[in-house]
């Protein structure tokens, strides 16, 4: 089975910077390491992430556990296909399978692990892990129907957002006030508690939300001029 590999549209900031260091890191991996031993590693990277924001319950300190698993998991998730491309050794149908399938794992996760936080509350934590599959979904139809793999969204990738990520922890942990601010307010009749990270996940909920609104239209208006009524 032959799959055409989607072009891959990445603008981010640090794109240029990022290709270079992952090349110099496939060059120096040992033989025995593969590029299903790298997913896995950013799986486990994704895991240690859930696994530090959870344990923020006992103490703040987890809070740089879940920075490094960021790290690892970057590791391992940018660095599969890096590897398989460097070594020629590309499995365009497994490999897009197993990648997109771990995305979706590891994001999963990763958001059930920051619900479970006291940082964040539960709902807000799914609403932004729905947003996320929502651009995901959108990115890989738009993969299979104009082979374009689009990975970049206002200059930000998944690098640049683990990098925002390992910057707010790195606050959260040092700023005592930030982490236990809360404000009271009623939405639709119902008291809520928001914390200063469900405000800051309502507001990237919703800026996703219409990034992803902005994306279907203009994608949709795109495919009606390719495949127009009859």
């Amino acid at each position: 089975m032959e799959r055409k590999q989607a072009n891959r549209i990445q603008t981010s900031i640090l794109n240029g910077l990022e290709k270079k260091v992952l090349v110099w890191l496939a060059d120096r991996q040992p033989s025995w390491m593969t590029s299903d031993c790298l997913s896995f590693i950013g799986f486990l990277g994704s895991v240690m992430i859930a696994l530090g924001y959870a344990l923020t319950s006992k103490s703040v300190a987890f809070l740089w556990l879940s920075s490094l698993g960021f790290v690892i998991n970057w590791y391992g998730d940018s660095l599969d296909g890096t590897l398989a491309r460097v070594r020629n050794k590309q499995r365009p149908v497994y490999g897009y399978y197993l990648d997109h399938t771990l995305d979706c794992i590891n994001e999963l996760i990763m958001f059930i692990g920051l619900g479970l936080s006291p940082l964040m509350d539960m709902r807000v934590a799914l609403m932004l892990l729905v947003c996320y599959l929502l651009m995901t979904v959108n990115v890989s139809v738009n993969a299979h129907l104009k082979s374009e793999f689009k990975l970049t969204y206002a200059k930000l990738g998944p690098t640049e957002l683990r990098i925002i990520a390992i910057i707010f922890n790195t606050i959260l942990a040092l700023s005592t006030i930030l982490r236990e601010f809360s404000t009271s307010s009623n939405i639709l009749g119902r008291d809520v508690t928001l914390t200063a990270l469900d405000m800051g996940g309502i507001a990237v909920a919703g800026i996703i939300f219409i990034m992803y609104i902005v994306t279907i239209v203009r994608d949709a208006a795109g495919y009606a001029k390719i495949d127009p009524k009859k």
